[in-house]
């Protein structure tokens, strides 16, 4: 028997038979590789119907949509955000108070001038003028940090405070 084997017909038949035997390991590890992925597939895509290019186009129309949504939220918020900019503009944003003796009485410096402005330095300059028999209070406007109405230097220094402190 060893002799059929050395004979060029049996070298044949031997290098046939570890071929096949070599193809035959390999189908095996392929066929656990095949299973393997197939396991890990199924844990991605479930029940095992749908097959990966399906799953794939699915993700991609769910990201589309996802984008979208997330570019209409954001042009929404911009648009959010520019209205409550403009509305803070508005709001106060430099104060002071300047307390003074009006009258020169040494009553305790019982005036004040109050300056409240907005981020466009327009506000009003509001002066409480306090006397023993009488009390006076006077209300002027103030645009772009200037007022039409003539400032008492006490008026002039609370806006002027103001607008040299640092922003509420």
């Amino acid at each position: 028997m060893i002799e059929e084997l050395t004979t060029l017909p049996g070298l044949v038949a031997l290098g046939a038979a570890a071929g096949a035997l070599l193809a035959m390991v390999c189908v095996l590890v392929l066929f656990g590789r095949t299973r393997r992925l197939r396991r890990a597939q199924t844990a991605v895509l479930g029940d095992g119907k749908r097959d990966l290019v399906a799953h794939a186009e699915r993700l991609e129309v769910a990201f589309s949509e996802l984008r979208d949504w997330v570019e209409a939220s954001m042009t929404s918020l911009d648009h959010r955000t520019g209205e409550i900019e403009g509305k803070l503009d508005g709001c106060l944003a430099y104060h002071s108070v300047i307390r003074y003796d009006a009258y020169g009485e040494m009553s305790g410096r019982q005036s004040s001038s109050v300056a409240l402005l907005d981020r466009r330095r327009t506000g009003v300059v509001v002066s409480s003028i306090l006397h023993r028999e009488q009390a006076r209070i006077y209300v002027k406007p103030v645009n772009g940090g200037e007022s039409q109405l003539e400032l008492s230097p006490e008026e002039a220094e609370a806006v002027a405070t103001a607008l040299a402190g640092e922003r509420v």
